[in-house]
């Protein structure tokens, strides 16, 4: 018995086998039926039109001496973890809205470039960054006073000059503290990447992607789940809990943070002291850090055990 043959139109075709992607789902994945995909990497072939003008990027002065800010001695030394050093010695990060890189110039000062800021928002974002640095308090009127208290600060402050404390933000400084618990700065940031990268992309630079930080809202569509499967393990529960502690805050978790930067320190470290995960040597990084509590010291727990 002869067999069929069937003819090559109606032969089966193969279909392609769809291949796993090759990297984890990452924040942005699991956001992206809530948030949408707007605030996604922007694509090369957009033919949008943007709606705002941007000057060609170039490096202007800060007018501040290396006497008054060390980069190298002020950014990646564990105050804040979102700032990169994207070629040598230039590090760059994100002050709001604002990707901004930073650099030595030859004379000792400090240059700025801004990346991607219309030209109608250049002013504010030099003001936001010197706000961020903390200008308006003199470090050398502070050493001074500190050599002619304690000798042996006076043989060390030649190594120390331009270790300046920043001024962040009061919700990023809180989250990056809740990721810092028992943890190291190579983990520590491996965290705060991740939360970052649930905020509005802004651009890339030495290879690094950098994006404004979450709000409030965003914070609070990913679950304790989704941050232990990111390694976050039991510090993921605090950041949920502290994210829907300042949501119920009256008039809102934002303005409540804000207002703690008029109190005493007592009463700052007792506020902060109240949200889940915060205790008293994260609630003083906070306060120096971000609520203008200069007087604060965070005292680790093993300092107090060799005391």
């Amino acid at each position: 018995m002869q067999s069929l043959k069937v003819p090559r139109t109606m032969k089966k075709r193969r279909r392609p086998i769809p291949q796993p992607p090759s990297t984890p789902p990452t924040p942005q994945t699991l956001l992206l039926k809530t948030l949408g995909a707007s605030n996604n990497k922007p694509t090369s072939n957009s033919s949008k039109k943007p709606k705002f003008l941007l000057n060609t990027p170039k490096w202007l002065p800060l007018n501040v001496p290396q006497s008054e800010l060390s980069l190298s001695l002020s950014l990646p030394t564990g105050q804040t973890f979102r700032w990169k050093e994207t070629t040598h010695l230039h590090y760059t990060g994100v002050i709001g809205s604002h990707l901004i890189s930073l650099k030595h110039l030859q004379s000792g000062g400090v240059a700025y470039l801004l990346h991607q800021t219309p030209s109608s928002e250049e002013d504010d974002a030099r003001s936001a960054l010197l706000d961020f640095l903390n200008v308006g308090i003199s470090l050398t009127e502070i050493w001074e006073v500190f050599k002619a208290s304690d000798l042996r600060f006076a043989g060390l402050a030649q190594y120390l000059g331009g270790a300046r404390v920043l001024r962040q933000d009061p919700l990023e400084c809180l989250i990056q503290f809740l990721c810092s618990s028992n943890n190291n700065i190579g983990r520590i940031t491996k965290m705060v990447d991740y939360l970052s990268s649930l905020g509005n992309y802004l651009g890339s630079v030495g290879g690094f992607n950098f994006y404004e930080f979450p709000s409030l809202d965003r914070l609070s569509m990913i679950s304790e789940e989704d941050l232990r499967k990111a390694g976050f393990g039991y510090r993921a529960k605090y950041i949920i809990g502290t994210v829907k502690a300042l949501q119920s805050k009256p008039g809102g978790g934002i303005e409540w943070l804000a207002s703690l930067r008029e109190m005493d320190l007592h009463h700052v470290v007792a506020a902060l002291s109240t949200l889940p995960g915060v205790g008293p040597k994260v609630a003083a990084c906070i306060a120096l850090f971000s609520l203008d509590q200069h007087h604060a010291i965070p005292v680790d727990t093993h300092v107090w055990q060799e005391c």
